[in-house]
């Protein structure tokens, strides 16, 4: 199959400038008239290739399945519910979100974990979800006179490193050779009013808790008076002013206050993160001690921080003996029954203590759990290590076609051609993860390979047209 069929926007395609207008289209209006909605979904693409390159993306694909589902429960509620959104983390412990062109949103680690509940976070996608769905990103980069979707994409980046380091963001801005106009692409008061009602009406609408918007930017707004004006990079890309809160809060003073459970899926998230800024060891004492003195949130959370830390320092005697607390727990707790998350963490126990039902418990958990990644790419491993490629590259196929940009199948798949002895196949699977990655010399360089390894008609003809259109 052609490279351009499984990834249809992966490469840039020049096109001549448009006719700008002198300032941002009316908000609202969705004409699209300087940058159509395939272009905004290539210069997304883009960025995100660099995003997915970088030490910035957060490659965990619980913490990311997880930020989809909350994500698309919210977007059916939007003015553009059929839209192609993608949720992603980033690796930044600062306090930050933000939106891409074409349906892309990244949140950073460090938000998440300032959030005290689900529908505090769900309020901020909501929000992020408006930016998009509104075009507000789109219409300030075409306002900048770009006059391809490379420039534009590389503004799109310049706008992501602004919003994460000072650093970073000179150095992207000066790569535009956009150190000016900086302060013009952050939101606009009216954007950031606009977004919040209309983030509003889909938090409502999607059964959250409304008084939580207002709850959080309060609390962030607290936070920015104690750090004496060093406010956190969401206050700054996303200015809070009074105004805006009180509208916010007048729109929920007529709501009725809900005090909805949060998902075990959030407090497991969560978890992770707080883990993974701690060595295993700080991490085993901090969840000890929330266990002893009952404090830090969800119980069956902190369970499983403290076996996930133990797998980590190696412990797994220990591990074993937590892993039959936690399960215990989740059996008679209704909200931990058949959750994925922990089925994943039991499994990653059971391969290290070499249990010899491993692979049975991986093939019925993939069963019950079909679309979980990290299931997927334990039980795939688990699969090659057992020399019984061929189920991986069966299992592989149909993931693929679900997730065609996840790089890390495609390079579970080439590892699976591989053992099977099929270097076209291989070379073909390694340029696709190398594409979705940005890395078109190495994509370039793998089809070479698969050249020359050989096959049939179709597939060399499939191969000379990939590497046509990605020298190109």
């Amino acid at each position: 199959m052609s490279i351009m069929k499984i990834l249809p926007l992966i490469l840039l395609l020049s096109f001549s400038p448009c006719a700008l207008s002198d300032g941002l289209p009316d908000l609202g209006d969705v004409s699209q008239a300087v940058i159509n909605p395939i272009q905004e979904r290539q210069i997304g693409q883009q960025s995100m290739m660099e995003i997915r390159a970088s030490k910035q993306f957060l490659d965990d694909p619980e913490i990311n399945d997880y930020l989809n589902q909350l994500g698309n429960r919210l977007i059916q509620f939007s003015n553009e519910p059929s839209l192609d959104f993608e949720f992603f983390a980033v690796n930044d412990y600062t306090v930050n979100a933000f939106a891409l062109p074409g349906g892309f949103v990244g949140v950073n680690a460090g938000l998440i974990l300032i959030t005290e509940s689900e529908s505090e976070l769900a309020s901020v996608l909501a929000h992020e979800i408006s930016h998009v769905t509104q075009h507000h990103l789109a219409r300030m980069i075409s306002a900048q006179q770009g006059d391809s979707l490379a420039s534009m994409a590389a503004i799109a980046i310049a706008i992501l490193a602004a919003r994460s380091n000072g650093q970073a963001s000179q150095a992207a801005i000066a790569s535009v050779q956009a150190r000016a106009m900086q302060k013009q692409l952050d939101f606009t008061r009216v954007h950031e009013q606009e977004a919040d009602r209309l983030g509003f009406e889909i938090l409502q609408k999607a059964g959250f808790n409304t008084h939580a918007m207002p709850e959080f930017l309060l609390r962030l707004q607290r936070a920015t008076r104690l750090l004496e004006g060093n406010a956190p990079n969401y206050l700054r890309t996303h200015p809070i002013t009074s105004d805006r809160i009180a509208d916010i809060e007048n729109r929920v003073s007529k709501q009725p206050y809900r005090l909805l459970p949060d998902s075990l899926d959030f407090q497991l998230v969560r978890t992770k993160i707080i883990s993974a800024q701690k060595t295993s060891s700080d991490a085993i004492a901090y969840f000890e001690d929330a266990l002893t003195t009952h404090k830090h949130g969800n119980p069956i959370a902190q369970q499983y921080g403290l076996v996930a830390a133990l797998l980590r320092r190696n412990e797994i005697e220990r591990a074993i003996n937590e892993l039959a607390t936690l399960r215990h727990q989740a059996k008679i707790t209704p909200m931990a029954q058949n959750n994925a998350m922990l089925e994943t963490l039991t499994g990653q126990v059971k391969r290290a203590a070499k249990d010899a039902d491993t692979l049975n418990f991986y093939r019925t958990a993939v069963q019950n759990f079909p679309q979980h990644r990290a299931l997927i790419y334990d039980y795939v491993d688990l699969l090659l290590q057992s020399n019984q490629a061929e189920t991986a590259v069966k299992l592989l196929i149909e993931q693929i076609s679900r997730h065609p940009s996840d790089t890390t199948l495609y390079d579970l798949q080439a590892r699976s051609y591989n053992q099977l002895n099929k270097p076209f196949e291989q070379h073909q699977a390694q340029a696709y993860s190398y594409a979705w990655q940005g890395n078109l010399f190495g994509a370039i360089e793998q089809l070479e390979l698969a050249k020359r390894a050989g096959g049939s008609f179709y597939q060399l003809s499939t191969i000379e047209t990939d590497l046509r259109e990605l020298r190109e």
